[in-house]
């Protein structure tokens, strides 16, 4: 007999994609649940997962096994809901890109409740990557996160697309002009974005025009990355729907690069079914009407 525990353990692994993140997620140590999924491996007489690589990917076994384990968990729910009396209700499972603004997320999500205020969501933050990977494997039903750029299996919405500012304190010798070039900027001090899919384009605009800045802090959070910003630690670079009243937004002077935003459906979601759900219509009209 399996227990359940170990089918939990199985599915955080899979939808957190390292032993790391799916121990704290279960709130356990990382040896306790290694020691978890070395013991289902022993009871289903197969390896699981292939540690070799940096992230676990799924074994043949293991993508077999998943969409039992994933049955087997939603049953058990649903089976104490009935004892319970409690009619489950679905649940959007919500992916947003991390680099996306927090006040658009904000708006967008306060305007879904607002919609709906039954209809109950599941948020999940990660990387471009990350949010693929959720898709894929059935952890994710829709995302907003970065669209065509090549993806071919999932169907996409394109909702807006945007280019990149130079943000810079409200102090800052520059402020208050729509438009710089890179060696304005020669002697500012800098903030890197870590998690921005534009890091290595911004990287090379400077680079080439001979700017060298001194790089004051480092960060995966956009928020705090704002914050510091505001504070006037220096200045970085950001998608322009990043919009804040205490720093300067300045388009940059050959730095045409632009990214779309827009929804990425799981094709085991009901795309009609969620795009006709008023609440996700309020999300998506939140989200195209950003500014």
């Amino acid at each position: 007999m399996i227990d359940r525990y170990l089918v939990r353990y199985f599915l955080a692994v899979v939808d957190s994609g390292n032993f790391t993140r799916a121990a704290q997620r279960m709130h356990v140590t990382q040896p306790t649940l290694s020691i978890g999924i070395a013991k289902l491996e022993e009871l289903v007489g197969a390896s699981l997962f292939d540690r070799n690589n940096k992230r676990v990917n799924l074994t043949d076994a293991g993508a077999r096994f998943q969409p039992f384990a994933r049955r087997i968990e939603s049953e058990f729910n649903r089976s104490l809901a009935a004892i319970q009396d409690v009619q489950p209700s679905s649940v959007l499972k919500l992916g947003i890109l991390n680099t996306i603004s927090s006040a658009l997320v904000q708006s967008a999500i306060a305007q879904m409740l607002s919609a709906d205020p039954t209809q109950r969501i599941e948020v999940v933050d990660g990387t471009e990557r990350e949010l693929v990977n959720g898709i894929g494997r059935g952890r994710i039903n829709v995302a907003l996160t970065l669209v065509g750029r090549g993806e071919e299996r999932f169907r996409e919405e394109i909702l807006f697309e945007e280019g990149y500012v130079a943000a810079l304190p409200r102090s800052h010798p520059e402020a208050g002009k729509s438009d710089l070039k890179a060696e304005a900027l020669a002697g500012s001090v800098m903030i890197v974005r870590r998690q921005c899919e534009a890091l290595s384009e911004t990287s090379r605009y400077f680079t080439e025009r001979g700017v060298r800045p001194f790089f004051a802090y480092r960060s995966s959070q956009d928020d705090r990355v704002m914050a510091m910003v505001a504070a006037g630690l220096g200045m970085t670079v950001v998608p322009e729907s990043h919009a804040c009243s205490s720093v300067w937004q300045t388009r940059l002077t050959g730095f045409d690069l632009t990214r779309k935003i827009g929804l990425m459906f799981s094709p085991d979601v009901n795309r009609t079914a969620v795009n006709g759900s008023p609440a996700f219509q309020k999300f998506r009209e939140a989200v195209c009407r950003r500014n």
